[in-house]
Order: C-alpha cells, then sequence, then structure tokens
C-alpha cells in the first residue's frame, strides 16, 4: 500500500515545482522577445511607444539613472507619508538587485516608462510580482499603463507563473483605481483592509488563453 504523502512533504513538493518554474523563467534571455505584439504601441494620437525587456544588471546606465530619477519625482512624497519612509540608497538598491527585471518604454529614444518586475515565489506559489511601473507625465491617459500590465501579464502567461501581484499605498486612489479597472483584486496574502497598515496587495490570475484575451482587447 503507497504511502500517503504528509502535508509537508506536498507542500514541499509545490514550492519545488514553483522554483523550478521560477528559476526556468529567470534563466530566459527576453521574455519579452516572443510576445511580438506588446514590441509597440501607437497611442491615439499616434506617438508611437516601444517596449524593451531587460534584467537591471544588464541595463545602461542612463537607464538606471532615469528610472531613479522618475522614481523619485513620482513616488518620493507618497512613500514619505507611509510608514515605509523615503530611502533612496535602499530604493536604488531593490531596484538594482540581481532578480530584477525592467520593461521599458521609450518614445524619440526618450524613456517614457518602466515597470521593474520580478519572477519569483510568494507564498509557495510561482508569480511575477510588478514592484513598480511608472510613467512621464506627458504619456500618462493614453493607455500605455493598461498596454504595460498586459504585457506583464502575457509574460507570465508564457513562463506558466499563477498570477501578477503587486503592492500598492492605500493613499494612492488613483493606482488603486487603475489597477481594479484592470481587474486586479485584494490577495489572499494582503493584511486587512481596516487594518492600520497602509498598504494593500493586489493580484490578477493568469493563465494560457491571458495572451489571447490581451491581444484581444487592444484589437
Amino acid at each position: 500500500m503507497k504511502k500517503r504523502k504528509t502535508r509537508r512533504q506536498l507542500l514541499a513538493e509545490k514550492e519545488a515545482i514553483a522554483r523550478s518554474l521560477v528559476d526556468k523563467a529567470n534563466s530566459v534571455k527576453n521574455p519579452l522577445e516572443s510576445l511580438n505584439f506588446f514590441h509597440k504601441y501607437v497611442t491615439k494620437d499616434n506617438q508611437t511607444i516601444e517596449l524593451s525587456c531587460v534584467k537591471a544588471k544588464d541595463a545602461q546606465s542612463k537607464c538606471i539613472f532615469w528610472i531613479f530619477d522618475i522614481m523619485e519625482r513620482n513616488m518620493k512624497s507618497l512613500y514619505e507619508q507611509s510608514d515605509w519612509g523615503w530611502d533612496p540608497v535602499a530604493k536604488q538598491k531593490e531596484l538594482t538587485e540581481p532578480t530584477a527585471w525592467y520593461l521599458v518604454a521609450t518614445s524619440n529614444d526618450k524613456f517614457v516608462g518602466f515597470s521593474h518586475f520580478r519572477f519569483d515565489i510568494d507564498y509557495r506559489e510561482e508569480v511575477l510580482y510588478c514592484y513598480e511601473i511608472q510613467l512621464e507625465s506627458a504619456v500618462r491617459r493614453k493607455g500605455l499603463g493598461h498596454f504595460m500590465m498586459s504585457a506583464l501579464e502575457s509574460m507570465a502567461s508564457k513562463n506558466k507563473m499563477r498570477k501578477v501581484i503587486l503592492t500598492v499605498l492605500k493613499h494612492n486612489p488613483s493606482a488603486m483605481q487603475f489597477f481594479y479597472s484592470l481587474g486586479y483584486k485584494i490577495d489572499k496574502t494582503s493584511p486587512s483592509t481596516s487594518d492600520q497598515l497602509d498598504y494593500i496587495i493586489l493580484s490578477k490570475a493568469v493563465d494560457s488563453g491571458t495572451v489571447n484575451k490581451n491581444l484581444n482587447s487592444f484589437q
């Protein structure tokens, strides 16, 4: 008679599978490469924006400098209002860790947006964790944020992640509304909305149909 596996053994197996998938995703040279549709976005006012994907350690110094700059311009005041506070050294370290990826948006050779993301394990599940998505003011409200999140979801799907997950500050209502409008919901790992913590965790499940669904939403 086959011995029944314990809960601990089952959880260990689940985490081992998740780790294998995450390691495989991180070994891909460019997770955006096979998703041709997401290489270029044309706004309604005919501005062409190109997307590229690179590991932080391989990014050009001018790209990293701009990322540090836009993070401070867009997020410093929000961080200062939170329990986290604004620590530029810690933020720069986080943005350039070995597992960090950048999805970068450029227009006419100028940086206009980026997302810092990682393929990672979160509570024993394989996920794409979106740490940041930041846009220059000139390209906001043109659909680029939606397009970039769809690119992240599609990369998550292609690499067999379970979901895209992110943290958002409660006192950033425009960001919360943006993610809710894209179908993100409060994740099971999130602190309660009534909790004293000043952030919540949102997520959106992905599956094998996510890529086509996202493509159709922009047709």
